[in-house]
């Protein structure tokens, strides 16, 4: 049985039809079957060769079900039948149904959509820091043109080429970076995974994370300082102009003009993009920056994953568990009297008569056991306190429940608390500067004088803006604030860590623990209103 397409696939999208149809997965297969033909330079095929393809555990039980499957697709567009008059041995035979079948154009172009549309599905991406590098060499050959161009020597050629580079290594690190973010979160809301797999995955993963972070914080900055520079003095205007001129050169001779300027202003968006992507303007951040910041978020995501995992581990009990082993003791009880005793006990709704029973009460049913069910009109009468009928509570009074100590608990997390919040004001007090020194002059520097010094660099080369020498930045947390000057002498700053050393531009730094000025408290919270 076939449905007919009707709509939107008789008038052009019929061979997308098979797709909803209850032997949907039969008709894939067969059209998988026709794709790997093709690719051995099959033309046609015969049902027999079609029934031979299939995976053995989805082959039909009768060829017959692979003819009409072919029949169908023939109707819909994707295949295409031929008499098979090669195997015509009689006159008669010249009546019998024999057909050969062949990839229609617009089946194969259906197939070649779905295939782009599994791939883009299951696509993880990457966070690629080697095209943060590749980023920065294609800036640097850009500014080697633009300086040859001042010079009086443009060559359209080698700007279109690397500024073609430029785009499409960009394109592919900001596609990348929004697949693997997405991937990411889904592997943060995964539930039903194995746990040693995840504990394993979990570790590689934050290496990954951190590494590129890394790159992103200083290869970031340096490219947000190239593009700087070419932005100044209309450097970039100038080679994407020499870049549209050159994809207008083949343009018909009256749409020379018209071409050029759409060429130009599809150069204009991409350097904005690519501007946009990298340098914070206008009071919004840079897409490197939240990214930076996505990144460091998913971190303790994936440890709160883990903490459940091993919580689960650990047998912590799982209320839905429980509820599926209660449901098949229902299942399973052998009457409906088993099933009541089942639910008393397992939810503790009994029959209202129970609702203040005393020790009296106990005393009185153990020598004279009520049956459950006795009907109301035969049991011994409910007498009810004057008191539950007047205000509709009744509570009798009893010796009141000990209250547990918790004071050596709160006196250790006040401990833990107390000893981190003074290993962060140390880290903050050995950055402060007192005044404005080298960034060579800071030393060595323990790990999380560093982590924090590493921070402060980021926050404030991200904010660099074209023609600027000078920049200043605060803290996520608005404890520290960093003014960053530029120097022009070409020094190399060195910072000695346990974990090796950090080497860059050298750069005059005044760094401000606002924590100890007074325009903001240690927790973070400004004094005098948001910074």
């Amino acid at each position: 049985m076939t449905s007919t397409p009707s709509g939107p696939a008789r008038a052009g999208y019929a061979p997308f039809a098979h797709l909803t149809v209850p032997n949907a997965a039969l008709y894939r297969r067969v059209m998988s079957a026709f794709l790997a033909a093709k690719e051995r330079f099959a033309v046609h095929l015969r049902p027999e060769d079609v029934f031979a393809a299939l995976p053995p555990e989805h082959r039909p039980a009768e060829p017959e079900a692979v003819v009409k499957a072919l029949d169908s697709l023939v109707e819909w567009g994707n295949l295409r039948a031929d008499p098979d008059t090669s195997r015509v041995t009689a006159v008669e035979d010249f009546y019998r149904k024999r057909f050969i079948y062949q990839l229609t154009q617009a089946g194969e172009a259906a197939e070649l959509a779905l295939s782009a549309y599994d791939e883009a599905l299951g696509r993880r991406g990457a966070l690629q820091a080697v095209a943060l590098h590749d980023i920065v060499t294609q800036l640097r050959a850009l500014l080697v043109i633009a300086a040859e161009q001042e010079e009086g020597e443009p060559d359209a050629a080698k700007a279109h080429l690397a500024l073609s580079a430029l785009t499409s290594r960009f394109e592919a690190l900001a596609e990348n970076a929004r697949a693997f973010m997405g991937s990411l979160q889904r592997t943060i809301d995964l539930h039903d995974v194995e746990v040693e797999v995840f504990l394993a995955y979990k570790d590689r993963l934050i290496q990954y994370l951190e590494r590129f972070i890394q790159d992103l914080i200083t290869l970031g900055g340096r490219i947000a300082l190239l593009i700087g520079e070419l932005e100044d003095q209309e450097r970039v205007d100038a080679l994407l102009r020499l870049a549209a001129a050159r994809e207008a050169a083949d343009a018909a001779p009256d749409e020379t003009e018209s071409a050029e300027a759409q060429a130009y202003a599809r150069w204009v968006a991409r350097w904005s993009g690519l501007a946009a992507w990298f340098v914070s303007a206008d009071g919004r951040e840079s897409q490197a920056r939240l990214l930076r910041g996505r990144a460091l978020g998913a971190i303790p995501q994936l440890l709160a994953v883990v903490r459940q995992l091993n919580e689960r581990r650990a047998g912590r009990s799982d209320r839905s568990a429980d509820f599926r082993t209660l449901a098949r003791w229902f299942a399973e009880a052998p009457d409906d009297a088993a099933r009541h005793r089942l639910w008393r006990a397992a939810f503790g709704l009994y029959p209202a008569r129970h609702l203040t029973v005393d020790a009296d009460t106990l005393e009185q049913r153990a020598a004279r056991p009520v049956a459950a069910a006795t009907p109301w009109a035969e049991a011994e009468p409910l007498r009810i306190s004057p008191q539950l009928r007047r205000t509709g509570s009744y509570e009798r009074r009893g010796k009141t429940r000990r209250v547990q100590d918790r004071s050596e608990q709160r006196r250790h997390l006040a401990e833990i608390a107390a000893r981190q919040t003074q290993e962060i004001a140390a880290a903050r007090a050995r950055l402060a500067t007192d005044g404005t020194t080298r960034l060579s002059a800071l030393g060595a520097l323990d790990p999380l004088a560093f982590g924090l010094c590493l921070q402060l660099l980021g926050d404030a080369l991200a904010t660099w803006r074209p023609g600027m020498t000078t920049t200043v930045a605060t803290s996520n947390d608005g404890t520290m604030e960093i003014r960053l000057t530029a120097l022009a002498d070409g020094t190399t700053a060195e910072i000695h860590t346990p974990g090796g050393t950090f080497r860059g531009p050298d750069h005059l730094v005044e760094i401000t623990d606002l924590t100890q000025t007074g325009q903001v408290r240690a927790d973070g919270i400004p004094t005098g209103g948001e910074r």
